[in-house]
């Protein structure tokens, strides 16, 4: 046990038991003083015997009379066990049994709390949805509700690229085979580390044996079945986070009481700049957990419900630490007084469907490498915000409104109805929602796919005719955005969303049509628009300046106190890159990211990974991948290198991956295992 100055004590390695005797390591931050203390709990996969004692939302919770809690999942850290694939049944069971466990504890008041953001805002809302008598209260951040639709694996239909290589999927397989430490795990160190490295098993590999909707994504996901979940919920997001849907779809359907707060961020959280304004997401939890588990009036629940970021034009620069807007505070959500705005894809953006003219249509050719400008799906980088869109609407159908007259707001999701053909069986669609200023410069508001073959069903995919005319309904992500006065609102179609998907196999050539009988709307989620009161315009007023003014915040919120900002890279190091092979007419992305974490005065581990993913705008079926993870624990008994490589290439009609661990002690080998496996492509 380690005691800080304040008296907060450090407990190790408390061993939780779970239904079939498994064992869970866990721990914790106790309060100074005499219990017992209500209890936040994060529940992730991890390792938290990689992280320094006294240290993180742990240590703050114990600083206001919570004991902060972490607990490796089964078959990771410290825990017994076995893992072999996220979210597992076994695993949120087993999240039950331990929260019901420290319930009992002594130093447990019999309230518990759980929260995290990602793979902690997945487990907290999964086990919520198993309703343990004693968990009051969930702060799930950055998280979502359906595995299938809404994950970092699939996306309308579509497999996504560059993040299940070049940073989850291929780097669990190192993390996984890492060993526990002698001086937590004891007598069954061994056994442990070596169960570990011979059922070792690439979660990647099951998600591509499941490429369409079904039984494998339900356990793991939510939707349909909020109603089980008993505890009030905090539920937090980002719009540029790869998770933005979740909170409002959540909030929309629970029973239990809720409250929303989305703002800017990415996949960072609220405590970030990346981009800004940050939020001080362990003084909300504390306030939050002040109400639900000691039972202390502070106003928090006679706030409004729904709290959004409302976001406006930025010039959009990838590495912009602060996003422009205001936050706005609804009661409820759909959001009073909003409607739907139909616009029609005439020859331009209108509500005016008399545009619509007979056999009109736009016609593109398919680039597998559009998507650039796009920016990353947020997950596995610290960075990803779109660029100037116009770099990629050169390979689109694209429909522009006039200038608007007033500003408008959207909240919520919006929809792209697509009559379309395409000359290929398997196609995606890509609907781009835009921003586009006096100057032209486009900056992306929102995204939606769907894989064509994917139109009527998830789990049943058909192939396209070539020729024929289909009706698709692609939903764009959810988002809060302002549309200045003066501003453009675009519409961009096309079928690629490099490197965030992985391009369809064949070369195609794609229409999109508006005539009589057929057709295609863009339809947005409008909100009455908040007014500029007269304090606000600017001193001097040009027609400028008046359409940027913005209403002031609806919500008092606390920054944080050290932001998380973007990485300092080193001159060697190239952390994004997009790149251009002109002879060989192929589009690749580079990244390279590398991380240090001092556990202890006697460890540390250090992280690097790289990743090239190209595809070939010539042939699209040739779209080849390779990620590389390294890890490397350095204590002073010696050093483990944990090597992890994925090769990853796709054929017109399946895709192959290679897959290699390597792990070395003192740089002899230790451990070696592949894995090499061809997936028959499902309209993929």
């Amino acid at each position: 046990m380690v005691v800080d100055a304040a008296g907060i004590r450090f407990v190790k390695n408390i061993m939780a038991p779970t239904r079939d005797g498994t064992k869970l390591a866990m721990d914790i931050h106790v309060p100074a003083g005499e219990g017992p203390w209500p209890v936040i709990l994060t529940y992730i996969p991890y390792r938290k015997d990689d992280q320094a004692p006294l240290t993180g939302m742990q240590h703050h919770w114990a600083q206001h009379g919570y004991v902060g809690a972490r607990v490796d999942c089964r078959g990771t850290g410290s825990s017994e066990g076995m893992n072999d694939d996220e979210y597992r049944p076994v695993e949120i069971r087993d999240g039950y049994d331990v929260v019901e466990w420290i319930a009992a504890q002594d130093w447990c008041d019999g309230k518990v709390a759980m929260t995290g953001g990602s793979y902690g805002g997945f487990t907290s809302v999964q086990v919520a949805a198993l309703a343990p008598p004693h968990l009051a209260t969930i702060i799930p951040w950055n998280y979502t509700d359906d595995r299938y639709t809404d994950d970092c694996h699939y996306r309308g239909g579509a497999w996504r690229c560059y993040y299940d290589i070049g940073s989850y999927g291929c780097s669990m397989i190192g993390m996984n085979a890492m060993p526990p430490y002698p001086e937590y795990s004891g007598a069954r160190w061994a056994e442990l580390w070596e169960q570990r490295l011979e059922q070792n098993s690439p979660y990647l590999l099951t998600w591509l044996a499941n490429q369409t909707d079904g039984e494998y994504w339900r356990p793991g996901s939510i939707r349909g079945r909020y109603h089980d979940i008993r505890a009030s919920a905090l539920l937090i997001g980002g719009w540029r986070d790869g998770y933005c849907n979740t909170p409002l779809r959540t909030s929309q359907h629970m029973t239990a009481a809720s409250k929303v707060l989305i703002g800017p961020w990415n996949h960072s959280g609220p405590d970030c700049e990346t981009p800004g304004p940050s939020l001080a997401r362990e003084h909300l939890t504390v306030k939050w957990c002040d109400y639900w588990l000691k039972g202390i009036d502070n106003g928090i629940m006679d706030e409004p419900s729904i709290n959004v970021y409302m976001q406006t034009f930025d010039v959009p620069d990838p590495a912009r630490t602060l996003t422009t807007g205001y936050w706005r505070c609804e009661p409820s959500y759909p959001i009073p007084g909003g409607h739907t705005q139909r616009l029609t894809l005439g020859g331009e953006l209108t509500p005016d469907s008399s545009s619509i003219t007979h056999d009109g249509y736009e016609e593109y050719e398919y680039r597998p490498s559009v998507g650039i400008a796009g920016g990353l799906w947020s997950a596995g980088v610290p960075f990803g915000l779109p660029g100037d869109q116009r770099v990629d609407e050169v390979y689109a159908a694209n429909y522009t409104s006039a200038p608007l007259d007033e500003p408008l707001e959207i909240i919520g999701m919006g929809k792209a109805v697509l009559h379309v053909s395409s000359t290929a069986p398997v196609m995606a669609f890509v609907a781009r929602l835009s921003d586009v200023a006096p100057d032209g410069t486009s900056a992306q508001v929102t995204i939606g796919v769907l894989n064509g073959t994917r139109r009527n069903s998830l789990t049943d995919p058909e192939p396209l005719e070539p020729g024929a005319v289909y009706e698709l309904h692609v939903d764009l992500d959810a988002t809060a955005w302002r549309f200045a006065r003066g501003h453009r609102i675009r519409l961009s179609v096309s079928s690629a969303d490099f490197p965030n998907l992985w391009p369809t196999p064949y070369a195609g050539t794609n229409r999109v049509f508006r005539d009589k009988g057929r057709e295609s709307r863009l339809e947005l989620p409008v909100v009455p628009t908040r007014e500029v009161a007269a304090d606000e315009l600017p001193v001097v007023p040009t027609r400028e300046a008046s359409a940027s003014a913005l209403p002031p915040d609806e919500m008092e919120y606390e920054p944080s106190a050290a932001p998380r900002k973007y990485p300092e890279v080193s001159p060697g190091v190239v952390p994004w890159e997009i790149t251009h092979d002109v002879l060989r007419d192929r589009t690749g992305l580079r990244l390279h990211l590398v991380g240090e974490v001092k556990a202890s005065a006697d460890m540390k581990v250090k992280t690097e990974s790289r990743l090239e993913v190209w595809a070939d705008n010539r042939n699209p079926a040739n779209i080849t991948a390779t990620g590389q993870h390294f890890r490397t624990i350095t204590r002073t008994d010696g050093t483990i290198n944990i090597d992890t490589s994925a090769n990853v290439r796709s054929t017109e009609d399946a895709i192959h991956v290679a897959l290699d661990l390597d792990v070395r002690l003192n740089g002899l080998p230790h451990h070696q295992r592949r894995w090499v496996e061809t997936f028959k492509r499902e309209l993929l």
